[in-house]
């Protein structure tokens, strides 16, 4: 069983809710990511997505379109962040989920990506520009290695659209809670609650809100309606704005959830 598929499984029988964080891998330095998946862990994150940056994020606001400057200014690509969780696996278990537009994936190969990804123990794959209709052949390679894919489901996608993306998730069910970009204020729509619930009826399978998380308040809101918070932006603008605040800040999240 994958690493994400335990963690929701003992959170779930503990009546518990997932926090999953995101920060951008390399902003500013692979050193202080390091630094900061560790603090992550230790303040109760239960589920690590790293971002992979990339010149053009079209799902992603300002927070991390500047943290993927600086990545890509401290010279960070793909290849670099599998190494960096080849070192990390020597310190954690922690569950890691890799963020990335697929035009890295393209040219690193889908098949060595995910051999090599595999081997350094990354867990999970969101690739937000990947339709699921069409990556097939990443989900095969990653069904083999033992990779979970997480596909996005957004307020506007169909019941059929979100049947072919419960069938092609594995791990957990990216719920967009808007449309929009990363870091954008949270703003639901009336149709949340019962689009969530068809969700549910079509999948047995976790579900995990992300996009315009920013307070604790937002994170204790959402939790009560899925079965993870995903929280991005307000903590990649934490560790760049005041580093001396990101435990505690971290911390009031998790409580939160």
């Amino acid at each position: 069983m994958n690493r994400i598929d335990k963690t929701f499984k003992k959170l779930k029988d503990a009546g518990k809710k997932a926090f999953i964080t995101y920060i951008m891998a390399g902003d500013p330095d692979l050193e202080s990511t390091m630094e900061r998946v560790l603090m992550l862990e230790e303040c109760g994150a239960d589920i690590i997505e790293l971002g992979v940056p990339f010149s053009d994020p079209t799902a992603d606001g300002p927070a991390i379109q500047r943290a993927a400057e600086r990545a890509l200014s401290a010279g960070v690509t793909l290849r670099k962040i599998i190494g960096f969780a080849r070192e990390l696996r020597k310190r954690s278990t922690v569950p890691l989920v890799f963020m990335t537009y697929y035009n890295p994936v393209l040219k690193y190969g889908e098949e060595a990506f995910v051999a090599d990804a595999a081997d350094a123990g990354v867990d999970g794959l969101i690739i937000p520009d990947l339709p699921a209709e069409e990556a097939g052949s990443l989900i095969r390679l990653c069904r083999a290695k033992g990779i979970c894919t997480i596909f996005l489901v957004a307020p506007t996608s169909t019941d059929d659209r979100m049947k072919k993306i419960a069938s092609a998730s594995r791990g957990f069910i990216y719920y967009v809670s808007m449309t929009g970009i990363t870091g954008a204020d949270l703003s639901l729509d009336s149709q949340f609650s019962a689009h969530i619930g068809r969700l549910r009826e079509m999948s047995d399978r976790p579900v995990a809100i992300g996009f315009g998380i920013s307070t604790p308040a937002d994170a204790a809101k959402m939790a009560a309606s899925a079965d993870g918070v995903i929280v991005g932006s307000a903590i990649v603008r934490k560790f760049h704005e005041d580093p001396a605040g990101a435990r505690d800040f971290i911390q009031k999240l998790r409580e939160a959830i």
